[in-house]
């Protein structure tokens, strides 16, 4: 599984330690873009640097290989879509992953593409 970077914000937040703890059970991959939106983040306070930066310590951090390349431009040669987006979900295409995600309408057209929503158990 690939956790895309909003279920890595949400797991900042207190109120979602049951997000917390299926990230810990499963442990996901996450991609390098995601590492950049959240620490890139220009109003990240002290207390969500730290915990970013320790999670992306402890994670499985992929890079952005040739074939992710490849498939992120063949998802937008066919849909207009944000360039994180598509790296992100090319980098789950590449990898052979789910992809989690809250923003499962972004993804919901990609078909070879298993997309989960685990705030809401969704498929």
């Amino acid at each position: 599984m690939l956790l895309d970077s909003n279920l890595i914000i949400y797991a900042c937040q207190p109120q979602y330690g049951a997000l917390r703890s299926l990230i810990a059970r499963e442990a996901p991959y996450v991609s390098v873009i995601s590492k950049v939106e959240t620490l890139g983040y220009h109003d990240l306070g002290e207390n969500e640097q730290r915990f970013l930066e320790a999670f992306f310590d402890a994670a499985e951090v992929l890079s952005v290989s040739g074939s992710a390349i490849t498939a992120a431009i063949r998802l937008r040669q066919k849909r207009r879509m944000s360039l994180g987006n598509a790296l992100i979900a090319g980098t789950a295409l590449s990898h052979g992953l789910s992809l989690a995600t809250h923003n499962t309408e972004d993804f919901a057209w990609i078909e070879e593409l298993e997309v989960i929503d685990p705030l809401t158990n969704k498929s």
